[in-house]
Formats: structure tokens, C-alpha cells, sequence
């Protein structure tokens, strides 16, 4: 009887095992689909703010496989502006393809357009049918197509993927995303925190919802991965966190991009890696078009920096480019006039343009205000190109923290300018 036991635990604790075993090498394999460098590389996952990462699945013989829909879709710009965009996978900037230097990728490419298109691998080294430019390296995709590229990963650092079919129209509506190669073997610091932003302009006419291609310009909406302020996402990092900013440009202009309160060096071109030894301090860095810029730094300073364009309208909505000159201009002996036939008219401008981010005036439908956002002092008086970069000590994660606690005497504010300089003289 005893014998009998002994057979039967051996036999269910074989089973056990086997189970175990089985799951482990299940788990393994799913593992292994969602991130086969897991085992042997060690990075940080790029952050898409306000985007994705596009998923993938292995082949049996090792290809990373990745699927993309080019089609139609509605896309909110800001909350109160949603515009007729043309995306990948439903969304522009199209989600971020990771990989690792070494990888094979098999990238299926669906077309729901109703005409032509084809994918470009921008800055990527592959055989020249995979360069995916339409009628020169390969045969447009027509409508209800399916294209298969194939090509090893020769280079790492970061760069795009975008149309090369009809492309003033398709980039133009958002046929753009960005295609980030981790190195195999990483020679660099690690950094804590990696995003990547894509830079867009686009022509939107005020109560309208497709964007002008065929504006080439005076673009009048100015994005960070197509979302203009204040729909764009902060960067929430902790102090001390070396940081880096992936930043993509396959529009029109180019944008000068500025960082508040810190300094950061360039680090990576899509041309590849800078040397150590040939980079400098920075706090603006230039993103001309076609080109990828790779920053770093350490977030040494707590606070809410603003990250924007320096170009003045940039981080600016709907800008009216016709609205005449009214600085210096006394309207009250006509606004009366006016206002008898437009009812509700206001006259603006004669002192500069800040009162409009008081007033906050709604404009036609679908049309986000010129300057909008609020801080915890008031308006913030910014649009378009801009965001928050917050460093926060002691984070318990990388959620919105709020706004940020000044220490005590560390806030410009109001004073009585003989008293304090009579205190200051009793000092």
C-alpha cells in the first residue's frame, strides 16, 4: 500500500513538473514575441508621448513581424479640434517600431487608401527594392494591397519611417513614425528615461477639419507628435534621471526646439552616433527637415520646464496671418460702431496680444484658441509646439505629479519697490 502512495505522489509530482515546465517554456515564447532582446540586451523602452509602440510577433525563424494599415482616420489635435488625418494603424504619428541592431524585420504593409502608396525607411541601410520609394525601387501598393518588406538592421540610432507614394499629400495628412533601433551591444550611459517627438505643421482652416497639403508655408498649427498645447503629454522624470529626447522633422519647416532650465548635449544624428569627444552644451537644438536629432542630460533642476519651438508662432494655434496691425491703435471712438454690426465684436490688440489669453474667445468650430492653458499662476499664453518637461524629487512613478511645490522664496512676485530697497539699505 505504501508502494502504491509512493508511485502515485511520483506520478502527479511528474505531472506537476512537466506543467511547470511546459508554462515556463510558454512563457518563454511569449516572452520571447513581445520582446526577444529582453534576454540580451538591456535598454529602456521608448516613450511615444501622447503615441504607442507598435507590437510584434516572432517568426519561427527569428524575423520580428510587424503589421501596418495605411488608411484614414480622425485624429484629435487638441480636446475641442479633431481633424480628417491619413495615419498608420488609425493614428499619426503612426505607432514606434523598436528593435535592436541584428534584428530581421518582416513588416507587412496594408493599403485602405483609395490611391497608391509605399513605405520609405528613412536613414535605414537595406537593399535598395526594400527602400520602398514608389515606380523607382518598387511597384506602388495600389488599394486593398498588401506588401511585404524584409531587411536585417545594420545600425542603430533613430530614425523614420514615413510615405514615399504621393507623399506631399500622405505626409501632409500624417503618414509619419519613427523607427528606433536600440544598439546590441550598449556602449553609452543608460538612461532612465527615452522619448521620441515628432515635429508637424500642418494648414487647418479655421472651422474645417482636413488639412491643406498643398499649403506648403504659412501653416497656421504646429505639433508635437501631432498634438498641439495643451493637448501635448508632459515628460515626467525624477531629478537626477538621465534623460533622452528622440526628435523626428519630415515637414515643411525646420524648429529650432529650446529647454528651459537645463543643458543637454547632442548625442545621436540619424546619421548615426555623435563621438563624445565632438559634443558640446546646448540648450537649443535645430530639426531641419529629413533630419533626426538624439539629446541627452541629466534632469538636475526640479521643476516645470517649457519645452517649445523658438520660432515665435510656433507655439502658437490657428494664428490669423490677415488680422491687421493694431499695436498703438486707439479703437474707442469706433468699437461702438462696430459692435452695432457685429454684435459682441471686442476691440483687441492695442497693447499686444495677452488679453486674448484672458478672454479665451471661442472662435469658429473645430478651432482651437490661439494661445491656450492654464498654469497654476494663471494663463500660460502658449499653443502649438510646447510642453512641459516636469522633474519631480522622490517620484513614486512616472504619472502627471501636479504642479509643482515651489520651496518657499523661490517665486518672482509683486513688490514695493521703495520698501524694499529700504529694507535692503537696513540690511
Amino acid at each position: 500500500m505504501k508502494g502504491y502512495f509512493l508511485k502515485r505522489f511520483f506520478s502527479v509530482l511528474s505531472v506537476v513538473a512537466l506543467g511547470i515546465i511546459f508554462y515556463q517554456s510558454y512563457a518563454y515564447s511569449e516572452q520571447k514575441a513581445q520582446d526577444s532582446s529582453s534576454m540580451k540586451f538591456a535598454y529602456t523602452p521608448v516613450i511615444t508621448p501622447n503615441g504607442s509602440t507598435m507590437p510584434w510577433t516572432l517568426d519561427e525563424d527569428g524575423a520580428k513581424v510587424f503589421r501596418i494599415t495605411v488608411g484614414e482616420c480622425k485624429h484629435e489635435i487638441a480636446p475641442g479640434m479633431t481633424i480628417n488625418a491619413w495615419c498608420y494603424n488609425g493614428q499619426t504619428p503612426g505607432p514606434t517600431i523598436e528593435a535592436v541592431e541584428g534584428d530581421r524585420l518582416r513588416i507587412y504593409v496594408t493599403n485602405k487608401l483609395g490611391e497608391l502608396t509605399a513605405i520609405h525607411w528613412h536613414g535605414i541601410y537595406l537593399p535598395n527594392g526594400m527602400d520602398g520609394v514608389s515606380g523607382l525601387t518598387q511597384k506602388g501598393i495600389m488599394p486593398g494591397e498588401t506588401f511585404k518588406y524584409e531587411f536585417t538592421l545594420k545600425q542603430h540610432g533613430t530614425y523614420m519611417y514615413h510615405s514615399h507614394g504621393d507623399e506631399m499629400t500622405q505626409m501632409g495628412l500624417g503618414t509619419m513614425g519613427f523607427l528606433i533601433v536600440h544598439p546590441k551591444n550598449e556602449s553609452g550611459h543608460k538612461v532612465d528615461r527615452d522619448f521620441a517627438i515628432f515635429l508637424n505643421e500642418w494648414f487647418v482652416e479655421p472651422g474645417t477639419s482636413t488639412p491643406d497639403p498643398n499649403v506648403m508655408t504659412d501653416f497656421n498649427i504646429f505639433t508635437f507628435n501631432s498634438r498641439a498645447y495643451p493637448g501635448t503629454s508632459p515628460l515626467v522624470v525624477r531629478t537626477g534621471d538621465r534623460v533622452r529626447i528622440r526628435f523626428g522633422n519630415v515637414g515643411q519647416e525646420s524648429h529650432p526646439i529650446h529647454i528651459h532650465g537645463l543643458s543637454f548635449k547632442v548625442v545621436g544624428t540619424d546619421g548615426g552616433d555623435v563621438p563624445e569627444s565632438a559634443q558640446f552644451p546646448e540648450t537649443t537644438v535645430v530639426i531641419a527637415p529629413g533630419q533626426t536629432r538624439t539629446i541627452e542630460f541629466i534632469a538636475d533642476a526640479s521643476g516645470d520646464w517649457p519645452v517649445h519651438c523658438h520660432r515665435r508662432h510656433h507655439p502658437m494655434n490657428a494664428m490669423g496671418h490677415v488680422v491687421p496691425n493694431m499695436i498703438g491703435v486707439n479703437q474707442d471712438d469706433v468699437k461702438d460702431n462696430v459692435r452695432s454690426l457685429v454684435p459682441g465684436y471686442m476691440a483687441m490688440g492695442e497693447h499686444g496680444m495677452d488679453e486674448m489669453t484672458e478672454m479665451n474667445m471661442k472662435g469658429p468650430e473645430n478651432t482651437l484658441p490661439m494661445m491656450a492653458g492654464q498654469g497654476q499662476f494663471g494663463p500660460i499664453g502658449m499653443g502649438g509646439m510646447f510642453t512641459v518637461l516636469m522633474v519631480r524629487d522622490n517620484l513614486k512613478d512616472y504619472d502627471h505629479p501636479g504642479d509643482y511645490p515651489h520651496p518657499k522664496g523661490t517665486v518672482a512676485e509683486s513688490v514695493e519697490i521703495e520698501k524694499e530697497m529700504k529694507e535692503e539699505r537696513g540690511k
